[in-house]
């Protein structure tokens, strides 16, 4: 088995959010509690229980109006930040598969001594249970993937959206697909796609469709690693000592 990659083509969503839909029913993820806020999105934001949440915005663009739909999740980084900073507290806090490529966070995430995801995630994605303080995201499907299924989400996406596969033809697939979508959004273009597996097509400015759409792992500062491995490592010296 190699790595896997999606990609995500947001000129085609429509947001149906069966994706959403199928994440939740896949993982056996209870619903979240929600109220009108304005906005056809719902829930407002990701949390422990909603892995996958397709984000709404409405933007005028060259003078017109435009929906533009977001269905975000974690990127699989192919060098994953998440996993640097939770080494530094508990090794095994956050596994990537070998042979995947995908990334998970365990019960040991729980020793990860932070509430802010940014200090995590450039992209903001994971979350914490308050109540058990383990981190959580989505996985992958890995057992999916595992045993030849697609990732769920991309089994139900009606309009092609979402495509997944070998990491090295994905690659290849993206750039024919930027390539055809070039014709009607001049400013397409891939996001990150050396850096995640993941892999976004987008056709307008990242920044018309959420903030974090587009990030640079490299933005968490090493200083972050060696802050957070320094204290991991005195409380080990001193559990043992």
């Amino acid at each position: 088995m190699t790595m896997k990659s999606f990609l995500i083509d947001l000129t085609r969503c429509t947001a149906c959010r069966g994706c959403q839909i199928a994440c939740k029913q896949w993982n056996k993820l209870p619903a979240t509690e929600t109220s009108n806020w304005g906005s056809h999105q719902n829930p407002k934001e990701l949390n422990p229980d909603t892995y996958k949440l397709v984000r709404f915005e409405e933007r005028i663009i060259e003078e017109k109006l435009h929906w533009l739909f977001f269905p975000e999740q974690c990127r699989h980084c192919v060098d994953p930040p998440c996993k640097a900073v939770g080494d530094g507290f508990a090794e095994g806090a956050v596994i990537q598969d070998p042979e995947t490529g995908a990334v998970y966070y365990t019960d040991l995430s729980k020793e990860i001594d932070t509430d802010d995801p940014e200090e995590l995630c450039p992209y903001n994605i994971p979350r914490r249970n308050p109540e058990t303080g383990i981190w959580s995201k989505c996985t992958m499907c890995n057992d999916r993937v595992k045993n030849g299924l697609k990732p769920a989400c991309v089994q139900v996406c009606p309009t092609g959206t979402m495509e997944f596969g070998d990491r090295e033809d994905i690659l290849v697939l993206a750039q024919k697909r930027l390539e055809t979508v070039k014709k009607d959004f001049p400013k397409a273009q891939l996001i990150n796609e050396d850096t995640v597996n993941v892999i976004y097509l987008v056709g307008y400015d990242p920044a018309e469709y959420y903030e974090y759409l587009m990030a640079d792992a490299g933005s968490l500062a090493p200083s972050l690693f060696h802050r957070r491995q320094m204290f991991a490592g005195l409380r080990r010296m001193h559990r043992t000592g």
